[in-house]
């Protein structure tokens, strides 16, 4: 590993890029948290999920739907899918133009524009760009390829509903203190959430084992241990049980604010109880990336860099380096990074629960 943590990381990005802010350290912290969600985003289309994931998607809660949560990622069952081709090109490719092409092809009603742009004449592509929302289901355009030919893009239609939500957090350290004042309320955050939005149930017992429990729409209640229960739902083709069922994945980082070498602190243990998987991204893997990507680049990422420095700047116009914006060429090649070094990257992470899990297992 290029540095020995994190936090040391973190000093040299706030030298090295963000010096001209008025507080370079929460600058380069705040990038950190962007680089998770990028990593996880593309992970995610690495392991086959692109026409399957919605950003920022508001989710309800289970039998509470007057309360929503914008969840940074969520996965939901595919209904049809609908190639759509431009030929040739013409930016920026806004949802009102795709959904009016495709209206000329297919029977399409009830879906309302969403007013975005998929692909803007500067070349931003807007990643899992919702094109137009219905009452039951979504239509979500993926850009496949641009060139000066054609422009290759499928729109999904995604039931509204998801089967997985995937969340991000981290949190930085103040100079001179063991861990930031906001962990435990981030911690906190997290697990009301994991715990809201699934029709799984997570009730702890006396003895303190954990139990699952399930309403079935009969009004009776099917409980077990909560790993068999799990196990169990997710294997099953039972539409009672896989109704309303959300798998609910955290990824957190930065080692020393959310545990010790040698114990959990308080809030993993409040994520790891409450979500179904908690995953942890390893000081050594998000070093490993911001090396390849920044600090010593590998020449495949050096449309990415840029990418990222031109969003980074003090005279920059529009961030082009987010997981819902990113820079057209640097999209190309992260997918091929994360295609190409999909073993490496998974060894990025650490299992925190279920604690014989593995990252191949979250992926089947």
């Amino acid at each position: 590993m290029a540095y020995p943590s994190v936090d040391k990381l973190q000093k040299v990005l706030a030298n090295e890029v963000f010096h001209y802010t008025k507080d370079p350290k929460k600058a380069a912290g705040r990038a950190l948290g962007t680089l998770v969600e990028i990593i996880t985003f593309y992970l995610l289309k690495s392991w086959g999920f692109e026409h399957s994931i919605a950003i920022e998607r508001s989710l309800a809660e289970y039998g509470n739907p007057e309360i929503t949560h914008n969840i940074e990622y969520t996965l939901h069952p595919i209904l049809r899918k609908y190639p759509f081709v431009l030929s040739p090109p013409k930016l920026p490719t806004s949802a009102t133009r795709i959904l009016s092409e495709l209206k000329n092809q297919f029977a399409l009603t009830d879906f309302q524009p969403s007013g975005m742009t998929l692909l803007t004449k500067s070349g931003v592509l807007r990643n899992s760009c919702l094109i137009a929302s219905g009452s039951k289901s979504n239509l979500v355009a993926t850009l496949d390829i641009k060139s000066q030919d054609e422009l290759r893009s499928m729109v999904t239609e995604q039931h509204v509903k998801p089967y997985a939500m995937f969340e991000c957090k981290r949190v930085g350290v103040e100079e001179g203190t063991r861990k930031g004042p906001q962990t435990i309320e981030k911690a906190k955050q997290g697990a009301y959430v994991a715990r809201a939005v699934s029709s799984l149930h997570k009730v702890r017992v006396a003895s303190g084992e954990l139990h699952g429990l399930i309403y079935k729409a009969d009004q009776t209640i099917y409980s077990k241990p909560y790993a068999e229960l799990i196990a169990e739902i997710i294997t099953s083709d039972d539409p009672e049980l896989l109704r309303d069922f959300v798998l609910t994945v955290g990824v957190v980082s930065n080692h020393g604010n959310w545990f010790t070498s040698n114990n959990h602190n308080k809030e993993l243990k409040v994520l790891a109880q409450s979500y179904d998987w908690l995953t942890f991204l390893t000081d050594e893997g998000l070093s490993e990336f911001i090396t390849e990507l920044l600090l010593n680049p590998v020449p495949l990422l050096e449309p990415a860099k840029v990418a990222f420095l031109v969003s980074y700047t003090a005279e920059k116009r529009k961030n082009r380096f987010t997981k819902v914006q990113m820079d057209y060429e640097a999209d190309r090649v992260l997918q091929t990074y994360f295609e190409a070094n999909a073993a490496r990257i998974e060894g990025w992470f650490n299992i925190v629960s279920p604690g014989i899990g593995s990252m191949t297992q979250l992926r089947s």
